[in-house]
This record gives C-alpha cells, structure tokens and sequence, in this order.
C-alpha cells in the first residue's frame, strides 16, 4: 500500500493536513533535544522527510522504512539523507546504538505496537530518548465532532485529487480513528519497556500528541 502513494506521499500529506506537517516535524526535533554529533533513528521514515529534518539539528540522523518504494522516492528527492530498509520489530543495528529514537505517524501501521517499543530500547542507550508523534484524539468534545466528520467523509474525498492510490487514504482515517487516545497510547510505552518517565504533549488541539520517554 506505502509502495502505491510512495510519488505523491509528501505532497499529499501536506495538502491533507492544511500544511500542519511541517509544524509537527519541527516539533518533534525539538521534543527530542538533540545535539550536534548525537545519533538518532527516525523508524517509519518513509521518503525521509522527517529525518531530513532532524538532521537540521547537527545530529547524524538515519531513516529506517519497510516499503522499498517510498525508501526509493525518498532517495531520489534526498540523496544525502541515509535511508535503509528496516523492519520496526527486527531493526538492523546492534544494542544501544542510538541516542535518540523516533516514530512520526507510522507506529499505528506496526503488528506488534508493544513488541516495536521494545525494539526501540534495544537499540538506545540507556538515558537516550524516545519520542512518537502520532495522530491522537482533539480534547474539545466539539472540535473532535469536526474532525472526525473531515477524516471519514472529506479526507477520502480531498485525496482522490492529489494521491496515486486514494483507498489508502480511507485505512489512514479508519486507522485514526481506531487507535488509542493520549493515556491509552502513554500506558502502552510505559507497559512495553524500558521506558521510564513517559509524557505527552497536544498538537493542533490534540489532532497529534507528541509522546516522550527515557531509556531506563
């Protein structure tokens, strides 16, 4: 399915969110508080936007994506920025390589959400950083009325004109709407390990929580 909307994935995601998607990916650098010379794992990283964007911090960044194609329309648009294929819960690097891991809008496309998590600790030090940007549940009773009415009935509508495969996009907002909220998401990295110390922050009203934790 990532194969199908590899060509026409950022520009869609863009167009779909109102351009909110830049403001996210700077967000989530930032929750991360990474320094020059530091190694951070951008898991899920698609075309490499998001590591791209990392790598504004001075830190060495590497993307790790299942899908060949989108792996491969990311090469093409950003030849310096380090992509590889990787699966989520069998990642290709040894123990504690990392000093910071993270996930931008993929981890609700995992098997194996807690069995992920997990692999993420593997591979950070102990002390590094984990931060999941995710789409999460509006806090005001109102606007969560709004959004969930655009992302069943609009957001299929709106990707039929910009996206190469727009079926896609109907498992994105069925995908949304079935995944946990705020606590529920925080409960499973805190259930998974070894992660201490999780918090979160809303973005766009709760539309996207950034999720933070430390590797015990």
């Amino acid at each position: 399915m990532f194969d199908g909307v590899a060509e026409r994935y950022d520009l869609t995601n863009t167009v779909l969110s109102f351009g909110q998607d830049r403001g996210w990916r700077r967000a989530t650098r930032a929750a991360l508080a990474l320094r020059p010379g530091e190694r951070v794992l951008d898991v899920g990283a698609g075309t490499g936007v998001s590591t791209e964007e990392l790598g504004r911090s001075g830190a060495f960044a590497v993307g790790a994506d299942l899908s060949i194609g989108m792996l491969s329309a990311g090469r093409r648009v950003r030849p310096d920025v380090p992509l590889l294929a990787g699966d989520a819960l069998r990642l290709p690097f040894a123990d504690a390589t990392f000093d910071a891991v993270t996930i931008s809008f993929a981890l609700r496309n995992v098997v194996d959400v807690e069995g992920a998590l997990r692999e993420f600790g593997r591979v950070t030090r102990p002390g590094g950083r984990l931060v999941v940007c995710e789409f999460s549940h509006p806090v005001n009773v109102a606007f969560r009325t709004v959004y969930l009415q655009y992302l069943m009935r609009s957001l299929p509508a709106v990707a039929r004109g910009v996206s190469s495969n727009p079926d896609a996009y109907v498992y994105l907002a069925e995908s949304i709407r079935a995944w946990p909220d705020q606590h529920g998401l925080a409960a499973l990295i805190t259930g998974a390990g070894p992660w201490a110390r999780v918090g979160w922050r809303n973005l766009t009203g709760g539309i996207v929580a950034l999720h933070r934790a430390t590797r015990g």
